[in-house]
């Protein structure tokens, strides 16, 4: 017979990946759906992207390969640039419409914590600095609710940065290729698979954990900042 023996540690990792495909990629691809919609492209309204149901967002693969394997994707959020007014422009805004809202829900995932008296209960928070231990979650179930919710910061402020990038395809190469001359925006589109594989390449070999790593902890330490004082004006 086969025995699965889960610990609250496996547990909570794969609440976290559904936390993933179920909250924080239905509402980063609806906000570039709604943001499309609003300047003057229907198409994923149309087909029902412009909703925060995750269901219409899934990729079968994708969802399957992060609960299973930690990694995966969404389904992208179809754009057409022909009902921008100004292509370039709409297309960057549309495209930063994605790493802002998770910004957003960091923000609010950070009130959250600051409201429950995490930073109180859980002094390791407030450094922003998480070794996952029984010691760190006391085994509590309030101790297992703060986990989560810094896993929700922790995530969307990562996605927020990594997809901020400046390399195709991610959202932050539409900012890119609207500052730079209409030249130079052409040759990083024409390239995308060439940047797409060093990006692949960084990936895998974990070169853009660090600044990552540096990137998410200076931000978060942000957010701390300005939710620091939401108790005392409560």
């Amino acid at each position: 017979m086969f025995s699965f023996n889960l610990s609250p540690e496996t547990i909570l990792m794969y609440l976290v990946r559904l936390m993933v495909i179920f909250l924080v990629n239905p509402l980063h691809e609806s906000a570039h759906a709604f943001a499309a919609y609003k300047l003057g492209d229907d198409t994923a309204k149309n087909e029902g992207r412009l909703s925060l149901n995750p269901l219409v967002h899934i990729d079968p693969v994708g969802s399957l390969l992060l609960l299973f394997f930690g990694f995966g994707w969404a389904k992208p959020v179809p754009v057409n640039p022909n009902n921008f007014k100004k292509k370039r422009r709409d297309m960057m805004l549309t495209a930063v419409a994605g790493p802002l809202s998770n910004l957003i829900a960091a923000l609010l995932g950070m009130i959250a914590l600051q409201m429950t008296g995490a930073f109180r209960e859980m002094p390791w928070l407030s450094v922003w600095s998480f070794r996952f231990a029984d010691t760190a979650v006391s085994g509590s179930s309030i101790g297992y609710l703060y986990w989560m919710l810094y896993c929700f910061v922790d995530i969307n402020i990562t996605l927020c940065l990594f997809n901020m990038i400046p390399v195709p395809p991610l959202d932050g190469s539409r900012v890119l290729t609207w500052i730079l001359p209409s030249k130079a925006a052409f040759w990083v589109i024409k390239n995308t698979r060439i940047f797409y594989g060093i990006l692949m390449l960084l990936m895998f070999t974990r070169i853009l954990n660090i600044p990552l790593y540096y990137g998410v902890w200076y931000a978060a330490r942000g957010l701390i900042w300005l939710v620091h004082f939401l108790p005392e004006v409560m």
